[in-house]
């Protein structure tokens, strides 16, 4: 048996999901600015009511490791982890960028490309670019949205843009093969994820796994003259 609770918090989205051999059981999420503080462990125990199970049938936790948020990928890991430890079961990883393009893969055209890509600050956003099969081409790095840098794969293809962060890039993209579909973070597809992971043995170590930030916060200085000197 493998009933694996995963947790997303990488973007604004709150989302929970038990995943039993793979087959979904239960998934709640909410789509808000700051919820995870407040709602995640509230969005679990309601999980629990709902699918008539108990954290203690859990057989691992999977959680979403970034890129994303900081405050919400700290909050998310540090459940994920506090629930691996009391109950004595693995933890799983899962890249938050190619959670969000797992939907599409596999059912795009064989020259089509899938691309996530999650918010970060002013026009920058973190992205992935993935193959029609699912290998990485390249990331997860940041990217400051300035031009259109993927013509390379929209002259090959159909490129699919998903993520939080793609409304940056529609600002400044215009192409007949750019395909926005509406996909956003779920903790559904971590767990779809986190199954094959888990049939593999891949855990990380729950002790000293932290997430994914990609970059450390950078302080910018004001360019404006405070003292008016």
């Amino acid at each position: 048996m493998s009933l694996i609770l995963s947790i997303e918090t990488a973007t604004a989205v709150c989302s929970v999901s038990l995943h039993q051999e793979g087959r979904l059981l239960g998934l709640h999420e909410l789509d808000q600015e700051n919820a995870h503080g407040k709602k995640l462990l509230l969005l679990i125990d309601d999980l629990f009511k709902y699918t008539n199970l108990n954290s203690s049938d859990l057989n691992a936790i999977a959680v979403s490791s970034g890129p994303g948020s900081y405050t919400g990928l700290r909050i998310g890991v540090s459940i994920a982890k506090g629930l691996a430890y009391a109950h004595n079961i693995p933890l799983i990883s899962v890249d938050s960028l190619h959670a969000i393009a797992h939907p599409l893969i596999g059912i795009t055209g064989k020259n089509d490309t899938v691309i996530s890509m999650i918010d970060a600050r002013r026009m920058e956003v973190y992205t992935s670019i993935f193959n029609s099969t699912g290998e990485l081409i390249k990331g997860p790095y940041p990217l400051i949205i300035e031009d259109n840098p993927f013509m390379k794969y929209l002259n090959k293809g159909k490129v699919f843009f998903v993520g939080d962060g793609v409304g940056k890039l529609r600002e400044v993209l215009e192409h007949e093969n750019a395909v926005f579909p509406n996909l956003l973070s779920s903790s559904r597809a971590v767990g779809e994820i986190a199954y094959r992971k888990y049939l593999i043995n891949e855990f990380v170590d729950t002790a000293y796994f932290e997430p994914n930030y990609l970059k450390d916060f950078k302080v910018i200085a004001s360019k404006k003259n405070l003292l008016n000197i």
